[in-house]
């Protein structure tokens, strides 16, 4: 088990949810450019505090899109505070958002039809 804001998250579930951090990054971007801090906010409160990305985690996740042209990163123009490294998805990304999701939902359907097979006689 692993903590996350005082709960207990089930080890396979985060090793589950970690292993689709890209396709939850872009999911994050396509509804508007947004800066590493930012895009972590938004994870962890969609989540209701059950789970989080790592910093690191998050920002070798940015360089790994960027490398495979699924998100643009550029530098925003702060008139306050420090410049913000911003994230954009690409076409491409949307793409292979929209793949990753259909292929989530075949899997899930057939881990569904698994997880629910009755005793058959043999064992």
């Amino acid at each position: 088990m692993t903590e996350a804001h005082g709960r207990k998250t089930d080890a396979f579930a985060y090793d589950l949810l970690r292993g689709h951090t890209d396709t939850i990054v872009l999911s994050v971007l396509r509804s508007a450019d947004r800066y590493g801090y930012e895009i972590y906010k938004v994870i962890r409160n969609a989540a209701g505090g059950n789970f989080e990305i790592k910093e690191a985690t998050l920002y070798a996740t940015f360089r790994r899109l960027a490398h495979s042209g699924l998100v643009e990163a550029y530098w925003g123009d702060e008139t306050q505070g420090g410049r913000r490294k911003y994230y954009r998805i690409t076409d491409a990304g949307r793409a292979v958002f929209e793949q990753n999701v259909r292929e989530w939902h075949v899997a899930q359907e057939i881990l569904n039809t698994l997880l629910n097979l009755k005793g058959n006689g043999h064992d």
